[in-house]
């Protein structure tokens, strides 16, 4: 390694500096692997020794004869690792700890992600911007679970280039035929999930063998040091500038009347001003006018630059819709095969909406069950009703409306998404997205003359969704029953849908599980939101327990139509009530999934209408509850 002295360069000449480093290649890497296999110490050795390097080369130059010694190395060496040892003891690192650091050649930014398996979500984060991964192994342990987990994952998420560094070499006496036993079981592995190449290097993080500097204690060893491979390594950085242009919108900039620019990332491709555009998913066109960017304006701009464009038309263009080149559009689609990584302690719910954020597109969401799910140690695929925390597998994903992609293999910008709870906003899951499925081009709404307004005005009425929820045994039932007499007697168009008579039909083949039921409540909202298109007045009693599937149905519906109806009762009072005798059969065991016993019941935060049974009698909460929707507001009855 050649002299490096940027603080000459810099005293002498700033700009010069300034253009040396603003022109040096940036490679992004991870450090993963299991527990305890010395990802903070390797990055602590690559910190302390590219530093030490730099000193030692200026401190020859200078002829300066007060070098360094090793013990002082190993005590300033020591105090860095502890440094990023008490970091990740105080859960710094348990998100995702980046460092930067640089040599003659390059720039890095290293990802330091935690070993832990309730973490592998911080890994995927870590890897999901990475070029490079650095796959930790100790070689007193070997291939483990978590190193396989994290190799697939590396390799789901695109990363091409890969290192396996089998750390620890001193503990095992710097044996080769240790190491080699290990490249032999990694490399069988890596085969069965499609890794055709990876890199291996037998290192100490903490004595520094083979990873600045070439070790002496393993002469057998030809291949580069670890320091010199991430040098060298060709990450391809101008590969997405020749792919098609795209660019997610990000936010509209209009300072003024007579400006209207598009802003954002260019994700690939290169675009110049005249370049003929398309704009997804509406599929208008146009052409570039300036692009604008904060130095003014540019003749030319490419992947990984942030910039505005402006448009030779007036079109309609928004935050989430993609600006791409005219001839070579994206896809724009509603349903895909998505593979999943699921990072919630909180099974997967297939039929519950979730926020899909891909770029700069964020809609709702359903997952369907899984087809399978993938098992790491094996590579087999096994059947799979949901996914739990750390699981993968492959699932069909339905949006609510179209979004532009392109696969994953083809696009990480527009091919990689995260789910989103909508109660908690809390990411849930990562997923990487494979096709769209044929239907979701073959199925078109079909334009219907009699509107839904059209319904609504025949039969004089306003539509509305009454929507009881409340324990087993609260009254929902009677009093929607009640309510739907007083509507019929006043000429109302209504239809009740109760949950144990939609049971012995449509929703037959459901059972009790919180999947079965957040299905039965789709199926029941879609049912409901049907009616409603036909002008009438829809009252529907279920337990519902969760809050996301009744805000899901809400959703279905114009602002002002869902009225939740809130029929509050202890669970004390219910279990007294047992009309069914249900409570006592869940008490003995008898009954599994049973709401307020051994399944949980999330009450409404705000509701349209609560009834207190402890101070109002069915026929009391019907007549007010009537009062309320046609007009009459009374919150809390």
């Amino acid at each position: 390694m050649t002299a490096y002295r940027p603080d000459a360069l810099i005293a002498s000449d700033i700009s010069a500096y300034l253009d040396l480093h603003q022109h040096k290649s940036l490679l992004r890497f991870l450090t993963c692997g299991s527990v305890d296999d010395g990802k903070s110490t390797l990055i602590g050795r690559l910190l302390y020794d590219s530093k030490q390097i730099f000193e030692d080369q200026l401190a020859a130059l200078e002829n300066d004869s007060k070098r360094v010694g090793t013990q002082g190395q190993a005590i300033d060496f020591a105090l860095l690792v502890d440094g990023l040892a008490a970091e990740r003891e105080q859960g710094i690192t348990i998100d995702v700890a980046y460092r930067f650091f640089a040599t003659e050649k390059r720039k890095f930014i290293v990802a330091d992600t935690p070993g832990h398996e309730q973490y592998t979500r911080n890994m995927v984060t870590g890897a999901s911007t990475a070029d490079l991964a650095v796959i930790l192994i100790d070689a007193r342990k070997g291939v483990l679970t978590q190193t396989k987990r994290h190799s697939y994952l590396a390799h789901l998420l695109g990363i091409r280039h890969l290192v396996l560094a089998v750390n620890k070499m001193d503990l095992v006496e710097y044996d080769q035929a240790v190491f080699d036993r290990i490249v032999a079981d990694y490399a069988a592995f890596a085969g069965s999930i499609g890794i055709r190449d990876f890199t291996a290097i037998p290192i100490s993080g903490f004595r520094g063998d083979n990873v600045t500097t070439r070790s002496d204690a393993m002469p057998w060893f030809t291949g580069p040091v670890l320091l010199d491979h991430l040098e060298i390594v060709d990450v391809d950085a101008d590969a997405d500038r020749v792919k098609p242009f795209r660019m997610p919108v990000q936010w509209v900039n209009r300072p003024n009347l007579d400006f209207r620019g598009f802003a954002g990332l260019v994700a690939s491709g290169t675009v110049r001003p005249g370049d003929p555009v398309r704009i997804l998913p509406s599929g208008r066109t146009s052409s570039v006018a300036r692009i604008v960017s904060m130095g003014g304006d540019l003749d030319v701009a490419v992947a990984g630059q942030s910039v505005t464009l402006t448009l030779a038309d007036e079109v309609d263009c928004s935050r989430g819709d993609v600006i791409a080149a005219a001839d070579a559009p994206p896809q724009a689609a509603d349903q895909f095969k998505a593979t999943l990584v699921w990072m919630d302690p909180a099974e997967l719910l297939p039929g519950r909406a979730y926020w899909l954020k891909l770029g700069t597109q964020t809609v709702s969401a359903v997952v369907r069950a899984p087809e399978y799910a993938i098992d790491v140690n094996t590579m087999a695929r096994s059947a799979a009703k949901t996914l739990a925390l750390n699981d993968i597998g492959v699932a069909e994903i339905a949006t609510d409306r179209p979004i532009v992609f392109e696969p994953y293999a083809e696009s990480h910008d527009l091919g990689g998404f995260i789910l989103i709870d909508k109660l908690t906003n809390a990411t849930v899951g990562a997923g990487m997205l494979e096709f769209s499925l044929r239907r979701a081009q073959n199925v078109h709404w079909q334009a219907i003359e009699i509107t839904r307004e059209a319904h609504a005005q025949q039969k004089g009425q306003q539509p509305r969704l009454l929507w009881f929820t409340g324990l087993s045994g609260s009254g929902k039932s009677t009093i929607a029953n009640l309510v739907e007499k007083k509507l019929y007697a006043l000429g109302k168009h209504s239809f009740l849908l109760d949950g144990d008579n939609v049971r012995h039909g449509l929703n037959r083949d459901l059972g009790f599980t919180d999947q079965d039921r957040v299905e039965n409540i789709r199926r029941i909202g879609e049912v409901a939101k049907l009616m409603t298109d036909a002008g009438l007045i829809v009252l529907t009693a279920f337990i519902s327990p969760f809050r996301a599937e009744r805000a899901m149905v809400r959703s279905l519906l114009a602002e002002g139509e869902f009225f939740e109806i809130f029929v509050d009762t202890p669970l004390e009072e219910a279990e007294r009530r047992d009309v069914k005798g249900l409570y006592k059969k869940a008490r003995a065991g008898e009954i599994a999934n049973f709401t307020g016993i051994s399944s949980p019941y999330e009450p409404p935060l705000a509701p349209e209408i609560r009834i207190d049974t402890s101070r109002t009698s069915p026929e009391e909460a019907a007549e007010q509850i009537v009062e309320a929707i046609m007009g009459v507001w009374s919150p809390v009855l």
